[in-house]
């Protein structure tokens, strides 16, 4: 399509053009891509921040789906696939994987450093007691979309390139956020986990309060 915009504009005065049906959709389309990823972030990000109760810990998920956004593209690059809705599809399974497998070690890590943990050791544990359930449930969706990935006959192009992003985001995506995500999680503890945890914490239990009937404890 953009070859074709470069020559009409070679065309003479008098001589325009007009995208019609499929060519249509996917203009439209890919004007749109951005606000749709980044519709989805926002909503995983606001649910992650009412599943936690912190704004910062969410931070620690998202930073991984870049991770399974570069396999995704790095795959698709490959094979010489179009960016187009597809490929977006593919691209907004791989963050929801991506962020699927964040969790299960963020959630650990959470409860263990409640537990009386520090943040290092109890993100260590966590990707420790975690490295199974991901990777297991990572390769039973890795090899469930090896009939995609592979597909041929009638309407094989789609499902190749879904197949593709998938196979390669979660490909690329699974070991890296096992070594990662504790690391994420760490930082933005140490960052933001502090602060957050002083302003939750109850009044000192030393602070002058007033009886019912006037007088004042300590």
């Amino acid at each position: 399509m953009k070859e074709m915009e470069k020559l009409a504009q070679e065309l003479p005065d008098g001589f325009g053009y007009e995208w019609t049906g499929q060519s249509l959709d996917e203009k439209k389309a890919g004007s749109s891509a951005m606000l749709l990823y980044a519709f989805s972030i926002l909503a995983v990000f606001l649910c992650l921040a009412a599943l936690y109760e912190s704004w910062s810990i969410p931070l620690s998920v998202l930073l991984v789906v870049p991770l399974g956004v570069f396999g995704a593209v790095a795959g698709m690059l490959m094979r010489g696939m179009p960016n187009d809705i597809y490929f977006q599809v593919a691209l907004i399974t791989v963050i929801g994987l991506s962020a699927k497998n964040a969790i299960l070690i963020v959630e650990f890590a959470k409860d263990l450093h409640a537990a009386g943990m520090s943040a290092l050791d109890a993100a260590l544990e966590a990707a420790h007691l975690r490295f199974r359930p991901i990777l297991m449930t990572s390769l039973a969706f890795i090899l469930g979309v090896v009939p995609l990935y592979i597909a041929s006959g009638a309407s094989a192009a789609s499902q190749r390139e879904i197949g593709t992003g998938v196979f390669w985001g979660m490909i690329i995506g699974t070991p890296l956020s096992v070594f990662l995500v504790p690391v994420f999680f760490v930082v933005i503890f140490k960052f933001f986990g502090k602060k957050e945890a002083q302003d939750l914490a109850p009044p000192h239990a030393g602070q002058q309060t007033t009886a019912p009937g006037g007088s004042h404890h300590e």
